[in-house]
């Protein structure tokens, strides 16, 4: 009789008097014009590795002489030829690999039949330029074979496979164990990026009280890469809900759904860290607008102080010149010596001339201590 995986998934049975199915290929598996996007390829039977693969081809057929082994398929930005070829030996649902060419995906869960497809953004933190890389990641989980299609270098699942080699508990529970150590992983991969984020909106902190003209910008670019990484994280949740409804109507072992939910709850905390942030950020951006306006008010106090110093300084040096202009202009012209001048010989001439210069400067002197510009 049939059985099923921990997936839920029925499987075939295979009886002592039943031979194993022949290989069943696709014709074109080895016409793939020398491609190969192939990463790692293995056969796993009861928790441990029984073979290593180099092509597709040798894949489908040493998992066809396997009847109770698990393929694991790992690829690296395969085409649309390769795609094809794994869909027709594995049966996915053209809606899935038409998702995994296009890429660009949410992280989401779906169910085809007995495929289930999940795609996951993994998130890298790079401390030479303080941001944060994004890699898609779309996992294919079937009865007997899950496949890894990576659309970026990260995330790098060599050590998720190291791991599962070296839990075989683990690894025998089959194709959906691999799926909990993939995103274990993944989430996992959340926690430097956290700190990283972290570390940089405590810089900004800093910068913003400091002053630093640039750093509106930075705050804006940081709050760009905490959407991006929420756009990441959040959708993830929905998955892991989904799989966590999924675990008791198809059989899941305890010892996964207890893996699963610790997996939640670390995403959780991360989603919660995340909306801290973004609060975080935008208080910022209020604060530093609030410092900048008043930074700006002070420049403009102190330039229209110095403004009205300077118009002081104006009105001293116009009201002075004037007080001069008068006797100037009086002995200008009495200094022009003209014969036909009746003032030239006038006995009280000069003595006149000196009083009206006098009293023309105090009486401009007068004025201008009036108006408060002396």
């Amino acid at each position: 009789m049939a059985g099923r995986n921990v997936l839920g998934i029925p499987i075939p049975s295979f009886g002592s008097k039943q031979a194993p199915p022949a290989p069943v290929g696709p014709p074109d598996a080895a016409d793939l014009d020398g491609r190969n996007s192939i990463v790692n390829a293995c056969i796993y039977r009861h928790g441990s590795r029984s073979s290593t693969l180099t092509s597709l081809e040798d894949t489908f057929r040493a998992l066809h002489e396997t009847p109770d082994g698990v393929a694991w398929i790992g690829l690296y930005r395969p085409d649309a030829g390769e795609l094809g070829v794994l869909a027709a030996e594995f049966g996915l649902h053209p809606l899935a690999v038409e998702d995994a060419i296009t890429a660009h995906q949410r992280p989401k869960i779906e169910r085809y039949d007995d495929v289930l497809f999940v795609v996951l953004r993994a998130a890298n933190y790079v401390d030479e330029t303080e941001t944060v890389e994004f890699g898609e990641l779309h996992v294919f989980v079937g009865p007997n074979f899950v496949i890894t299609l990576r659309h970026a270098e990260s995330p790098d699942l060599s050590h998720v496979r190291a791991r599962m080699e070296q839990e075989h508990e683990l690894l025998a529970y089959g194709p959906q164990a691999i799926l909990y150590a993939i995103i274990d992983a993944v989430v996992d991969g959340y926690g430097p990026v956290v700190a990283g984020l972290s570390n940089d909106i405590d810089e900004i902190e800093e910068q913003v009280f400091v002053g630093e003209s640039q750093v509106s910008r930075r705050i804006y670019q940081l709050s760009r890469e905490v959407i991006a990484f929420e756009r990441a994280t959040h959708p993830l949740s929905d998955v892991m809900l989904s799989l966590e409804q999924g675990s008791a109507k198809y059989g899941v072992a305890d010892e996964l759904q207890r893996g699963l939910r610790d997996v939640a709850d670390h995403l959780t905390s991360v989603n919660q860290r995340i909306d801290a942030y973004r609060e975080l950020l935008r208080d910022i951006l209020t604060v530093n607008s609030t410092l900048v306006g008043q930074r700006q008010n002070e420049e403009m106090a102190k330039m229209t102080e110095a403004s009205l110093k300077q118009g002081d300084e104006v009105k001293k040096i116009s009201s002075w010149a004037a007080i001069l202009f008068g006797p100037s202009l009086i002995a200008g012209i009495y200094g022009m010596n003209f014969t036909h001048m009746p003032e030239l010989s006038w006995w009280f001439g000069y003595p006149m001339a000196l009083a009206l210069m006098a009293t023309t400067s105090v009486i401009l002197y007068k004025v201008f201590k009036r108006r408060n510009w002396l």
